[in-house]
């Protein structure tokens, strides 16, 4: 996991990472956005999942972890779609 950016890259946000869309039933990967602060635990980096749903600018995200499936709301910046 990085802790901080390369030094071309801080301070910015790519756009069209902000305001990506997400289906429901997409499978997507959390990669945490250094320059944006996020509310999820730092243990959810690099996993995948599935999101069920939009929560205004959030999605809602089902990760499974070991046997048990557990819900995160995660900003669109923190995600990737998986192909």
């Amino acid at each position: 996991m990085l802790k901080q950016k390369l030094v071309r890259e801080k301070g910015k946000i790519r756009l069209s990472h902000y305001f990506q869309e997400f289906k429901e039933g997409d499978r997507v990967t959390v990669v945490k956005e250094l320059s944006i602060p996020s509310s999820f635990p730092t243990q959810l980096q690099g996993r995948s999942g599935v999101v069920r749903g939009k929560r205004g600018n959030f999605y809602v995200v089902t990760i499974k972890s070991n046997t048990k499936e557990k819900t995160y709301i995660i900003h669109s910046v923190h995600l990737r779609r998986l192909k």
